[in-house]
């Protein structure tokens, strides 16, 4: 997926944080008063959710302009939000500016020769006791197989050339906390998370959003007509399992807390 497209400027703006998610910060954060950094934050779903969460401020940043101005139109009546243009490796924030720092999504897309690089980023803009949340899937994550709830495991079934694309790029819980380790952080906390990605009313509702690619860009993968001929496997999965209507998607994650302690 190019994310400099304008033509996906709204690929990932139409979703809430689910409850499930801020349940699970609040949980292991109290966010109340604090700064916080969102890396690679897109159009600024999780930005927004944070302060919603009770973080007096936030500052999103991402490589792609066209997401930054997304997310600066879509958070403009919240003047406790900034968002700025930078990367993983060179934040362009402050050193020791703020309480915590989130990366949703992002590390798949880093090398794995580059990860030490981009948590010392991290640490480096953390003040003293700050905590770094990073939520990414590891293989054991992609490697489930698809149901009513896990929509993503159809895909790989139909197609075994896009689980070769995802286990590329997804690192393991070892990699990610060794990598952790290197960067400064002396204690990392594993948490696993089924989060409530959207609930369709009906399947028609799923195919169309299948469709559109919406927020998935694994499915930029694929041709026009091998979306087509996906959009009826699921389908024909979803009816072989007698589900018409309600379907309550989910995709697992994991998350890590890591600490300066």
């Amino acid at each position: 997926m190019d994310f400099h497209s304008r033509t996906n400027r709204y690929a990932y703006t139409n979703r809430q944080a689910s409850q499930g998610w801020k349940n699970i910060i609040q949980e292991k954060v109290h966010l109340t008063g604090l700064r916080g950094a969102d890396l690679g934050c897109g159009g600024g779903i999780y930005t927004r959710a944070l302060i919603d969460l009770g973080a007096a401020r936030m500052t999103g940043v991402d490589f792609s302009e066209v997401m930054i101005e997304t997310a600066k139109s879509d958070s403009s009546q919240l003047p406790s939000i900034d968002f700025i243009r930078g990367n993983a490796l060179q934040s362009g924030l402050a050193t020791d500016e703020v309480d915590f720092v989130l990366e949703r999504a992002l590390i798949h897309h880093i090398a794995v020769e580059n990860l030490v690089q981009v948590f010392a980023e991290a640490k480096r803009v953390l003040k003293t006791n700050g905590v770094f949340i990073i939520q990414d899937r590891t293989p054991e994550d992609i490697l489930l197989p698809g149901s009513p709830e896990h929509i993503r495991g159809y895909f790989f079934d139909l197609f075994p050339r896009l689980l070769d694309e995802e286990m590329s790029r997804r690192h393991s819980h070892g990699t990610v906390t060794e990598a952790l380790q290197k960067a400064g952080f002396n204690k990392v906390e594993k948490l696993v998370l089924w989060e409530e990605r959207r609930t369709y009313p009906t399947v028609d509702e799923l195919s169309d959003d299948l469709t559109r690619r919406v927020g998935r860009s694994i499915l930029h993968k694929l041709t026009d007509e091998e979306l087509k001929e996906l959009v009826a496997y699921v389908k024909q999965q979803l009816n072989s399992a007698g589900i018409q209507e309600q379907i309550n998607e989910k995709d697992r994650w994991t998350i890590w807390f890591a600490y300066m302690r």
